[in-house]
């Protein structure tokens, strides 16, 4: 057996477990299986836990190796975990030398350094992504707020962009090895460039990579913070086909008292002014959104705030988070709001967030759409709609008639075959 990765988490983190991959490929290891944690709930971490007792039952002879977010925040509940051989930190795991000539039997359990004490990230090379059809490229690290609910700076550290000059290389090189689609991510995308020489933002970097690599078809941006978006990101908005319309921001909350207790830089009057804005430019964009339900002290009042902002804001796309308590965040030591209520709250978000995709999915039927097929029969539109079709390989993106919608996707017939 060969080594082999599971991954829980965001965006960044499958982009880490190929990096992992090949580093621990290149270094020799065999036989061995790492677990890349998230960190961002209890929930997140108690299913890795639950992961890595599987992987022990299912693999009696294999190692395991636990690492990620949660490994570098709470890397004791795993040295602890019989079934763990080594937990190592998010820095750790990204170095070809931790994998040479690992001593599993000896009496270090724990390689999980101050994260803070990291000031660059490297800009990894990864030549393909086993299994998919979009790849994801690295452009920052690492997050400088301290919202009160968040954990993920203790685990990620500092915020650090990668120089543009390694963004646009490594774009180069996934579209040469064939790839349709990227996908730019990191902690705080928004936040890139500020520790770079010059006045560099993610905006002039998204312009750079579209202009330097002509051959790139689609390229898409991970969750932003709103606030920070640049006036270069909303001109490429506006201007460039190829970035795909479908922007997630990082809400929270609908509420502004509750906003100010996260400790967030936005009010959500700035995200209804933001999402008209982009709409002006170009009304095609949807937008998605990450909403905390039953953040302590919120009423009834301040829930239904969120709520509304769904509709007002036009959201088609909800991450709901049922809040959850992390050890060490202030948000942990306020008043905390039932469990029950949070569950309640945390549905019917979903049920409105279900209810917004239904309704927009109806619009699409009788439009031409382009698709990536991800897999045989299904891919996703421009604005990232799951789609069934009737034709297309896995990367080859398609043209389509959309003919149908369902609660969460659509269906589409090839436009050669809709005359």
């Amino acid at each position: 057996m060969s080594v082999s990765t599971l991954t829980f988490g965001c965006r960044l983190n499958a982009f880490e477990s190929e990096v992992i991959r090949g580093e621990a490929a290149r270094a020799g290891l065999k036989d061995a299986i790492i677990v890349n944690t998230c960190a961002v709930t209890a929930e997140a971490v108690r299913q890795a836990r639950q992961a890595i007792r599987k992987a022990r039952r299912e693999n009696p002879g294999t190692r395991i190796i636990v690492t990620g977010c949660a490994a570098q925040t709470e890397p004791e509940i795993f040295a602890q975990m019989p079934e763990v051989d080594l937990v190592l930190g998010n820095e750790e795991k990204l170095q070809g030398a931790t994998y040479t000539g690992l001593d599993f039997g000896g009496t270090e359990r724990v390689r999980v350094n101050d994260i803070f004490s990291v000031r660059e990230t490297a800009g990894h090379l990864v030549e393909g992504f086993e299994g998919r059809t979009r790849a994801f490229v690295q452009i920052q690290n690492g997050c400088d707020h301290r919202c009160t609910f968040c954990i993920i700076p203790f685990g990620r550290g500092a915020s650090r962009s990668v120089p543009m000059g390694e963004v646009v290389s490594q774009v180069s090189r996934l579209v040469e090895a064939g790839y349709a689609e990227l996908v730019l991510t990191g902690v705080d995308i928004t936040a890139y460039g500020a520790d770079l020489p010059g006045k560099t933002t993610l905006g002039i970097l998204v312009q750079q990579i579209l202009k330097v690599v002509p051959g790139l078809t689609r390229l898409r941006i991970s969750s932003i913070d709103s606030i920070e978006a640049d006036a270069a990101l909303l001109e490429v908005v506006a201007s460039e086909k190829r970035l795909m319309p479908h922007l997630h921001l990082s809400l929270q909350s609908g509420d502004d008292m509750v906003l100010k207790r996260m400790k967030r830089r936005h009010l959500s009057a700035d995200t209804l002014e933001f999402v008209a804005k982009v709409r002006a430019l170009r009304p095609e964009v949807v937008f998605g959104a990450d909403i905390i339900a039953g953040f302590p002290t919120e009423t009834k009042k301040m829930f239904e705030n969120s709520l509304r902002i769904v509709e007002e804001a036009g959201l088609t796309f909800l991450h709901v988070f049922p809040f959850s308590a992390r050890p060490g965040t202030p948000a942990a030591r306020m008043p905390q709001v039932d469990r029950r209520i949070v569950k309640e709250r945390a549905a019917r978000l979903r049920v409105a967030g279900a209810a917004r995709l239904q309704a927009f999915c109806a619009t699409l039927v009788g439009t031409r759409q382009e698709a990536l097929v991800e897999r045989q029969g299904l891919g996703r539109t421009s604005q990232f709609v799951p789609v069934m079709l009737d034709h297309g390989q896995p990367g080859e993106i398609v043209e389509l008639t959309i003919t149908g919608a369902t609660a969460n996707r659509v269906s589409g017939r090839a436009i050669r075959d809709a005359a």
